[in-house]
């Protein structure tokens, strides 16, 4: 049976408080061997730890904090991840980045947050999850800033241009997570995908959100990466089973399961 690792779902996010371990038993069924849990700030920090804690083996978790929970106590955040970062019980700082799309009001802060956790990522030698919304020459200008932090990780929810891809390759080693967006009829990321290379991409759901189709609209869980998987195997003229084992080897390379 294919193995399949989603590197980015909100397993402890409230919409699955009701069925999880139904949700965790079909993701089994599905292939899922592993699954990476992004953080997003410190009021989610224990509801993560518990999942992860219940889920041995299988959910991995990291420390970061999301650019929308860039706010007013932003250093009191910044420092509760600083804090966090030196625990070997992470695998990556993330979910961290620029979005500019729900809010502009404290962008200027969220870049100064972005680079010092690029830092932490460097100084403790741990791949980043980039989030970029509606940010892409912000964070492009960022990372410039930050080359020579010799960065590697993954840029979440990918939806940018292939020049786009050819630039963040420059700036660090990084690979890109395709989700259910590929899944979209139209979805003009179908034809960046054809031209990415395969052991550049990463699997990920974001579930609870962006459900792929055939479920578009509902919520979304682990189970569901093999539509995503499915898709790329079709748009790149090759197996599921190529897709399957080149990115599950990709997440290995980037995060350290243990």
């Amino acid at each position: 049976m294919k193995k399949l690792i989603d590197t980015h779902v909100h397993l402890y996010d409230k919409k699955f408080k009701s069925d999880l371990n139904l949700v965790v038993e079909r993701a089994k069924k599905a292939g899922i061997s592993k699954v990476v849990l992004p953080a997003i700030d410190s009021t989610y920090y224990h509801s993560m730890i518990d999942t992860a804690s219940n889920l041995k083996g299988f959910a991995y978790i990291c420390t970061g904090l999301h650019p929308t929970s860039v706010k007013e106590n932003w250093k009191e955040e910044l420092n509760f991840v600083k804090e966090q970062s030196s625990s070997n019980n992470y695998i990556a700082i993330g979910e961290i980045g620029i979005d500019a799309y729900w809010s502009k009001e404290f962008i200027k802060e969220q870049v100064t947050v972005f680079e010092e956790q690029l830092k932490i990522a460097s100084n403790n030698g741990l791949p980043v999850i980039i989030h970029s919304r509606d940010a892409t020459s912000i964070i492009l200008d960022s990372l410039k800033r930050c080359k020579h932090l010799n960065l590697r990780g993954v840029f979440h929810a990918f939806s940018g241009s292939y020049e786009t891809y050819k630039e963040i390759l420059k700036l660090g080693d990084f690979m890109v997570g395709i989700g259910g967006v590929i899944t979209f009829k139209n979805s003009k990321l179908q034809e960046v995908v054809e031209k990415i290379e395969l052991n550049n991409i990463l699997l990920e759901t974001d579930a609870p959100w962006l459900t792929p189709a055939p479920y578009r609209g509902k919520r979304n869980e682990p189970a569901y990466l093999d539509f995503i998987a499915s898709k790329i195997a079709q748009v790149k003229n090759v197996s599921i089973d190529e897709v399957a084992s080149l990115t599950t080897e990709n997440a290995k390379k980037l995060f350290t399961f243990v």
